[in-house]
């Protein structure tokens, strides 16, 4: 299946299917596809213990790591290999740096995102996947990372709320938020077809609420 756009990102709450949504996109299409390292980042098990000591130094490396990233893999691209899809996309950076750190050490995280930030291309399209609590608690399980099992339902939703807060606004792309609370793109491959029609749909930037 083609794909009007280039670069598309999937994004979304700790949980929410993001990675394996992207991975099953990417083969759909036939294009390129860029996960997150996560598993490289040395702080983020000893955050999850220690939230307060690690943050400042577990949101650092993301934003780097995805800087570099990025910069290889979106200036490696030419014009037979244009395609690209991610699970994530750059500015998930500074929606964790804001859930997470204090004031003034958001502030130095800002001013070094922001000389980063207009140098990393962004997606036509991000794919918000936002499922229910319920749903995002039981894919947490099933993924069974031990240092997540233990997370507050508190962070969950204070992370959601700065989803929501940052894309209140279209910011010139697709912003997509697919209620997945009833979808098992793993299971069905129907759901799965559906998401991706949605995502796949011609439309112009703005901000749009949709059902899977």
């Amino acid at each position: 299946m083609k794909s009007p756009y280039a670069y598309i990102a999937i994004e979304g709450n700790i949980g929410a299917g993001k990675t394996t949504f992207a991975s099953w996109l990417s083969e759909y299409l036939g294009s390129e596809l860029m996960l997150e390292q996560f598993q490289e980042n040395p702080f983020l098990e000893k955050f999850y213990q220690d939230q307060e000591r690690y943050a400042l130094s577990v949101e650092l490396t993301f934003v780097s790591d995805r800087y570099r990233q990025m910069r290889e893999r979106l200036g490696a691209r030419n014009l037979f290999r244009q395609m690209l899809v991610a699970d994530y996309s750059f500015v998930k950076s500074m929606i964790f740096a804001k859930a997470n750190l204090p004031a003034e050490e958001f502030k130095l995280f800002q001013t070094m995102f922001k000389l980063m930030e207009v140098q990393v291309a962004q997606p036509e399209v991000v794919a918000i996947l936002n499922p229910n609590r319920i749903k995002i608690r039981s894919q947490i399980t099933q993924r069974g990372r031990s240092y997540e099992q233990d997370m507050p339902d508190a962070y969950l939703d204070k992370i959601a709320d700065h989803y929501e807060r940052h894309y209140r606004y279209a910011r010139g792309s697709r912003i997509l938020w697919i209620d997945t609370s009833d979808s098992d793109f793993i299971k069905h491959p129907a759901d799965a077809e559906r998401l991706a029609a949605l995502v796949l749909e011609p439309r112009s930037p703005g901000v749009y609420r949709l059902k899977a």
